[in-house]
C-alpha cells in the first residue's frame, strides 16, 4: 500500500486570478508585504501496487488524465509507503 501526494501549481506565466484576488483581498484585509499569492491543488492517493515504480507511474498517468492539465500545470508526486 502506498501514498501519493500529487501537488498541482500552475507553470510559470500562466495567469492565476485565485492568487491574484487571494492577494488583493489580503491587502485590503491589511496585511502589508504580501508579495505574491499562488494558489496550489493538493491530492492525497491511497492505492496498492507491486512496488514503488509501479505505485509512481499509475499516479502519474493519473495526474497527466485527469488531475492536472501538462500544458498549464506542473505536477510533483511525493509517494510512502502507507
Amino acid at each position: 500500500m502506498f501514498r501519493a501526494e500529487v501537488r498541482v501549481e500552475l507553470r510559470p506565466g500562466v495567469t492565476d486570478p485565485e492568487g491574484a484576488n487571494t492577494k488583493k483581498t489580503l491587502e485590503l484585509l491589511g496585511f502589508g508585504g504580501v508579495k505574491a499569492v499562488k494558489s496550489v491543488k493538493s491530492f492525497t492517493v491511497d492505492l496498492e501496487a507491486a512496488n514503488e515504480s509501479a505505485a509512481r507511474e499509475q499516479v502519474e498517468e493519473m495526474a497527466r488524465r485527469l488531475l492536472s492539465n501538462p500544458v498549464i500545470h506542473t505536477t510533483k508526486i511525493t509517494l510512502s509507503k502507507a
